[in-house]
């Protein structure tokens, strides 16, 4: 008879509904940004086509944030479900800083996101403007207060373990531990660019097809821009979360560079297979020093292996190391999508180069694959803890059996697939259909003081 381990499905559910909920939070912090930007556009110069481009991607906004809703209520509860031991331990520290989120960010969200769907021609343009401001806020402070928790669990401070339960001692030490600057810019950085191709993408298929060509270019020309801006920025910013996790989970780092031993003038490890019964790499393709050279800035940098600590305290190594590479991967294509971008502006041939813009709609959901294989990369290799050296994964799960694990998780599976099925085939719909015409535009004036008529209305 088959037997299932709760523990590890318990952990597979869990990483499937946080890379599921992920997907969305990632789209709607950047798209906030840009409906900022279209908004604050239109209102300076009057321009109908930025009140479009709002109006049609403010569609897909509204129904991932609505996605994002739905899909992140359930990991609360999940928590005191599968992780219910996790959740006694860790509910002093996280529990106020998830409320906090709630209190601050999810309600401005909700509070706001009415008045910037339906306010048009309700409100005054300016407060139409400031509720678009204030979703903006929402959705960034609502990512903050996520990513402190999680980067918490990463690198705790400001807690004492007493009576098998985390105390707070220090608010200021848990909110600004040492990989939540680093974490929040990064992920902040991934949801603008993983938009901005999302963007890039959808208005390549309307140049492609010689549709909606005013709003087509100029969404594709502040998208293309934003990549050739982010891109480069993230890999900066990448590398200095690198050198935070060398400091503060080196284990991790040299799970994600397939590093064994701990060597001087460690190798850059391009393409290998990870054997972690064998402690060794299989058909390593390597270049000398390139590791020691990027983490430590020295030649013959020492850099820790993951046989300094013992089998028991590494991560699955192959899943962390390919993730790892994926992700970078698919950064420097960003960035050489970018840097084409920027040629092709100067060479003034951004709108008619096909060739580019089939590369940039192929390259639509990349973003999103990037912002996961990052996610496994950091959790994966967070392991076998859950708060990083203080508490073990295998210590924080809920006495279950396998088989209601096994049950839940095949319902999740079911329904997730479901909803991400219907929520593809409206997004599709609504990108496809593109920008609406026979919309009248809203008035730029509304809320001033209004000028007199010249004729009297005829009474009715």
């Amino acid at each position: 008879m088959l037997e299932l381990d709760p523990l590890l499905l318990s952990r597979v559910q869990f990483a499937f509904t946080i890379g599921f909920h992920i997907l969305f939070p990632t789209l709607t912090i950047g798209l906030a940004f840009f409906l900022v930007t279209l908004e604050g556009l239109w209102l300076r110069t009057g321009n109908p086509v930025y009140v479009r481009l709002y109006r049609l991607w403010t569609k897909v906004f509204a129904l991932t944030f609505g996605m994002g809703v739905v899909s992140g209520i359930v990991m609360t509860y999940q928590l005191g479900t599968n992780f219910g031991v996790f959740a006694g331990v860790t509910g002093p520290v996280l529990g106020p800083l998830l409320s906090v989120e709630v209190l601050t960010a999810f309600f401005v969200e909700a509070g706001f996101i009415g008045i910037m769907l339906f306010g048009w021609n309700r409100v005054g343009p300016r407060l139409h403007f400031g509720a678009t401001v204030m979703v903006l806020l929402g959705t960034l402070n609502s990512a903050f207060w996520i990513l402190v928790a999680n980067s918490w669990m990463h690198t705790p401070a400001g807690t004492e373990l007493v009576d098998g339960q985390f105390v707070v001692t220090d608010w200021w030490a848990v909110i600004f531990n040492p990989s939540m600057p680093y974490r929040v810019a990064h992920m902040t950085l991934a949801s603008f660019l993983t938009t901005a191709l999302v963007i890039a993408g959808a208005s390549a298929f309307y140049l492609l097809r010689g549709r909606f060509l005013p709003e087509a270019r100029r969404a594709f020309s502040v998208a293309t821009l934003a990549i050739a801006v982010l891109a480069p920025a993230q890999i900066v910013m990448g590398d200095l979360h690198g050198l935070n996790t060398l400091e503060h989970q080196p284990t991790k780092i040299a799970a994600m560079e397939g590093l064994w031993e701990t060597t001087e003038g460690a190798p850059l490890v391009l393409f290998a297979l990870p054997d972690q019964q064998a402690e060794e790499n299989r058909l390593a393709i390597e270049i000398p020093n390139v590791t020691s050279l990027i983490l430590t800035h020295d030649w013959n940098g020492e850099v820790q292996g993951l046989t300094a600590v013992p089998p028991e305290d590494r991560p699955p190594v192959a899943i962390v190391f390919w993730s790892f590479r994926i992700m970078v991967g698919l950064g420097f294509a960003f960035l050489a999508i970018g840097f084409i971008g920027l040629w092709l502006r100067f060479r003034r041939r951004l709108y008619d180069a096909a060739w580019f813009h089939g590369i940039s709609l192929a390259f639509l959901p990349a973003g999103f694959v990037a912002t996961l294989a990052g996610w496994v990369t950091t959790e994966v290799g967070r392991q076998p803890y859950t708060v990083y050296g203080l508490l073990r994964t295998a210590d924080s799960a809920s006495d279950l059996a396998g088989w209601q694990v096994a049950l839940s998780l095949l319902l999740f599976v079911a329904v997730y697939g479901v909803l991400f099925a219907v929520y593809l085939v409206f997004a599709r719909r609504v990108i496809v259909h593109g920008p609406d015409y026979d919309e009248p535009l809203p008035s730029r004036q509304r809320g001033l003081p209004a000028r007199p008529a010249a004729h009297p209305l005829p009474a009715e």
